[in-house]
């Protein structure tokens, strides 16, 4: 009713309100007449604050819903809001007197039905793959035996006892079980916490750990829903396969069932079953076939020895008998050792010819020959050397003049008036004087039969 139609006199008869009284009565309003909705639309405007809440619109092609998820329900949605996500939110309505607005506080977040679960999926697969986590590069080779197998799965269902059971009739090996939630709110969060658990092994605080880093991962889960097969295709457990240093198999539901860990794992097996018969090959194939192996080693063995025995036969055939072999080198020994008597007893008659030949040089009466001619050639050699030594000069009257310092003196005009010189004699050596008077080089009266 507006205020033109209400009568004057009644206008002063309503009721007075604050904004807060007001406020609070719209809000009980709203919140007895709508308790918990079920409302669908398309989230936009999302926004995560710090505190952990979550606010954001819920719209469709004529209106906007505010709404706000609590941080301790964020903490317990299986499905986390997107934009451009079209979901179903359940929740209580009610409003904020802060803006006079009203707001959905919701409990719970779904997906508007399959076909958009489906594109929620197809854009986050493009995402991934944009990345470079499905790229087939990355994948590494599985083990051909692997010593230690990790199995990713839920400890309670027919998944691990159908992998032991395969795993034992074709080749037992050790397994190390990681038990996890396979669905639920957890799930997401257990399966990339074991993955990423699997390739801590050996190092870090957890190399003492007292079990062995795996060779080989497998997670598993049989199947389901799309729903219940969400938590594997949580982000975070899809770029933890992808991460993982260890080879992964995904074994994740029935062969028609396909979760975004299948692109990222290194392998995809359709059934947890036959991820076990990819791990490991039969024990008993792997028998027949060495032993398949050996007998052909044996037969390609003795098949190479008997054609070499024929060759050998072959090539013994047209060799010489070893009589004609070595009748012309035994022939020459022969001759050779005959040669050798009569080489070796002329050797001798010539070196006791030379030797005898020799001995006479060394008897008595030649030596005392040889003797008496060195002695008579050496006496000859003395009397040479007497005779044309200065001292048998001296004998005839000669003198040697030498003056200072012992030098010969040949030419009277090299001698000096005063000079002290040495005269030696056939019998000793007497001092002299040279004279003042003297003509250089001729006689006078007073020098005759004297130098002086």
């Amino acid at each position: 009713m507006s205020e033109a139609t209400v009568p004057q006199e009644n206008i002063s008869n309503l009721p007075e309100f604050s904004v807060s009284e007001l406020s609070g009565a719209l809000k009980r309003l709203v919140e007895d007449n709508f308790g918990f909705v079920r409302v669908r639309g398309e989230i936009s405007g999302l926004k995560f604050h710090s505190s952990g809440h979550v606010y954001f619109d819920l719209k469709d092609d004529k209106a906007v819903l505010n709404a706000v998820i609590w941080r301790p329900t964020m903490a317990r949605l299986r499905l986390k809001p997107e934009s451009g996500m079209e979901v179903v939110l359940t929740g209580k309505l009610s409003t904020y007197a802060g803006s006079s607005r009203y707001q959905i506080i919701v409990e719970q977040v779904e997906l508007a039905g399959l076909g958009a679960l489906m594109a929620l999926l197809d854009e986050r697969r493009k995402k991934l793959k944009a990345e470079g986590l499905f790229e087939t590069g990355r994948k590494k080779k599985l083990p051909f035996l692997p010593e230690v197998i990790g199995v990713i799965t839920s400890p309670t269902g027919a998944v691990i006892r159908d992998i032991m059971h395969r795993l034992n009739a074709r080749f037992p090996r050790r397994v190390l079980l990681w038990p996890v939630a396979v669905q639920g709110e957890k799930a997401a969060g257990e399966i990339a916490a074991a993955i990423n658990g699997f390739n801590q092994f050996g190092s870090g605080p957890s190399s003492n750990n007292k079990f062995p880093r795996p060779d080989l991962l497998i997670v598993a889960r049989g199947g389901g829903s799309v729903e219940d097969l969400m938590a594997f295709n949580d982000e975070a457990v899809v770029r933890a396969a992808a991460a993982s240093a260890i080879p992964l198999i995904s074994a994740v539901g029935h062969e028609t069932d396909t979760t975004l860990i299948d692109f990222a794992a290194d392998m995809r097996a359709p059934t947890p079953t036959a991820a076990a018969e990819l791990a490991v090959p039969v024990r008993a194939e792997l028998l027949s076939q060495t032993l398949n192996f050996q007998r052909r080693m044996l037969g390609c063995f003795t098949k190479g020895v008997e054609q070499r025995r024929r060759h050998l036969a072959q090539l013994a055939r047209v060799l010489p008998r070893p009589d004609q072999l070595f009748a012309v080198p035994r022939q020459r020994l022969d001759l050779a050792g005959e040669r050798l008597g009569f080489s070796l007893r002329a050797n001798v008659q010539k070196h006791r010819a030379h030797f005898l030949k020799k001995s006479a040089l060394l008897r008595p009466q030649m030596m005392h020959q040889r003797f008496a001619r060195a002695r008579a050639r050496l006496e000859g050699l003395a009397r040479l050397i007497e005779g044309i030594s200065y001292r048998a000069v001296l004998e005839r009257g000669f003198a040697l003049v030498r003056g200072e310092g012992g030098t010969v003196r040949r030419r009277a005009a090299a001698l000096k008036p005063g000079e002290a010189l040495t005269l030696t004699f056939a019998d000793g050596d007497a001092p002299a004087t040279v004279g003042g008077a003297k003509a250089k080089g001729k006689k006078t009266p007073t020098d005759q039969g004297s130098l002086f």
